[in-house]
């Protein structure tokens, strides 16, 4: 084991400070042990073994981290790969390997400067390996989930200026582009690389061994750019029922246990045995109303149905309590969030008024959901209750979960909806866009799509934010997304283990920094 005093020289004492991490987490289990004689149990210390449990893919899981799609793909990723940019609390990015990033005057051309970093074998990263990895996600003939992150690029033009420079030529003015360089599944590979049975990254951690289905085993990488992580051994264990996860952290045979649902962190929390910790703003939670076809093509109706809204109690009912509610627009607390807009109260006399107005008196409605995700099928019921009150009759249709989110995306008129942390720029781009591939509520609006391409092509800050701003208000006014409440991700832990933040949303920066954990 390293010296404990350099080992935390090397990190900065970044977690005593504050810049703590968010995630997984886990206690010490078999193999070495810290080394807790005379440390303070707020000291980081090196050493010992952590056992993280999560829901799994099966036999077939791979460590390709451009395959990432699920919540244990992009844990295991972190930890042997790395990105140029993440997303920090504020869904702002953040560089990794990438030191610093320059615009031309018209936002077409980005210059991308790399830190010195190593991967696993020695090898320098440099910029053949970051073409490489990206030209490789944007393969055509490919599937891969950050293919559409990358479109704005274009590949072919852009080029290695030197090892450490990287010159991205786009498509489009981009103001956002260090987004594209932050999404989710761009992780940076050796150029060459094409199997991934013994993988070497540039991350925290190092490859070890790997059963597909049942367990990843990797060692801490003591050359890591960012100063070496305190655990030597991390193990991820894969348990895809919930119950399973949390008797295997009750039992002592994992530290830590990804994806807990509100009722099963209401029982064991504050209870001595385990800590549950609450990632706030992880996931959007709401219906979507399709605006190209009746009733949800008059914006009257949409307005009502944002008024028989009770917000506070679809958040205790569907999510028991566990999270906030809403206000009709993405991304409570992320960068350019319209915070000013005043938040919306149930008003079912204004409600009745508006149907009444748009000839709506006595609707009927379906509304599509599925087990697909905490607290779905819950809301259906609660809101066709709270619709009932404005003389709206809601019937709840429950479809099939393991096809509802393509069902949905073309499908119906009014459907629950989930959405993880991303962006705004993302949401808007992804979602709200007349060319949007996956805009479920079928909002497409030419003087919309232009304003999003003035912000995209403003390099001053406080403009852009002001052109978001104005997106976000007529969203607020007319949009499709009834957004009722922003769902916490709850994992939980062992009692003894340390560095877990609770300040930043799943799928950001500091969540599952298995690097900044350390155990007591």
């Amino acid at each position: 084991m390293n010296d404990v005093r350099s080992l935390l020289a090397r990190r900065g004492f970044l977690l005593a400070t504050g810049a703590t991490a968010l995630a997984l987490t886990a206690a010490c289990g078999t193999g070495a042990t810290p080394d807790t004689e005379n440390a303070p149990d707020g000291t980081p210390q090196a050493g010992g073994r952590l056992r993280a449990a999560f829901a799994g893919g099966g036999a077939n899981e791979t460590l390709d981290p451009h395959a990432t799609n699920l919540f244990v793909d992009a844990a295991r990723a972190k930890a042997l790969y790395d990105k140029l940019a993440d997303f920090g609390a504020d869904l702002a990015a953040v560089p990794r390997l990438a030191e610093k990033w320059e615009p031309d005057d018209a936002l077409a051309t980005w210059r991308v400067t790399l830190r010195k970093a190593t991967f696993h074998d020695g090898r320098p990263v440099t910029a053949e390996d970051v073409l490489y990895s990206y030209r490789r996600i944007a393969d055509p003939r490919g599937t891969f989930r950050a293919k559409a992150s990358l479109e704005p690029i274009d590949l072919d033009a852009s080029r290695a200026l030197n090892p450490s420079t990287v010159e991205f030529r786009l498509k489009r003015p981009y103001a956002e582009f260090p987004n594209v360089l932050a999404a989710f599944g761009t992780y940076i590979v050796p150029a060459g690389t094409t199997a991934f049975g013994k993988p070497v990254g540039s991350g925290p951690f190092s490859f070890v061994s790997f059963t597909p289905g049942s367990s990843l085993v990797v060692k801490r990488n003591d050359a890591y750019w960012e100063g070496a992580p305190y655990l030597d051994t991390l193990e991820f264990v894969i348990a895809s029922e919930e119950s399973a996860r949390v008797s295997a952290l009750l039992g002592g045979q994992v530290e830590y246990a990804h994806e807990l649902n509100p009722a099963t962190a209401r029982t064991h929390e504050g209870q001595g045995r385990i800590d549950v910790i609450r990632l706030p703003g992880s996931a959007m939670q709401g219906f979507v109303m399709k605006t190209d076809r009746p009733p949800f093509d008059d914006p009257r109706v949409r307005r009502a149905f944002f008024l028989i809204a009770d917000r506070k109690e679809l958040v205790d009912g569907a999510l028991s309590g566990a999270g906030e509610i809403g206000n009709d627009l993405f991304g409570k607390g992320y960068q350019y969030y319209a915070d000013t807009l005043p938040q919306r109260a149930q008003d079912l006399a204004k409600a009745r008024a508006l149907l009444k107005e748009a000839g709506a008196e006595g609707l009927r409605v379906t509304l599509d959901t599925a087990p697909a995700a905490t607290g779905f099928v819950e809301a259906a019921g609660i809101f066709k209750e709270q619709a009932a009150k404005a003389g709206v009759t809601v019937e709840v249709r429950v479809g099939n979960k393991d096809t509802y989110w393509k069902d949905i995306l073309s499908s119906g008129t009014f459907a629950s909806y989930r959405s993880g942390a991303m962006p705004i720029e993302s949401h808007i781009s992804q979602r709200l866009l007349t060319g949007s591939t996956t805009n479920a509520t079928r909002w497409q609006r030419k003087d919309f799509d232009d304003l999003y391409r003035q912000a995209q092509a403003t390099r001053d800050e406080k403009r852009r934010g002001a052109l978001y701003e104005r997106m976000q208000r007529r969203l607020y006014d007319e949009g499709g997304f009834l957004i009722w409440g922003f769902a916490d991700w709850i994992v939980a832990t062992a009692p003894r283990v340390r560095g877990v933040s609770d300040q930043a949303p799943a799928n950001t920066l500091d969540w599952a920094r298995f690097d900044r954990i350390w155990l007591a």
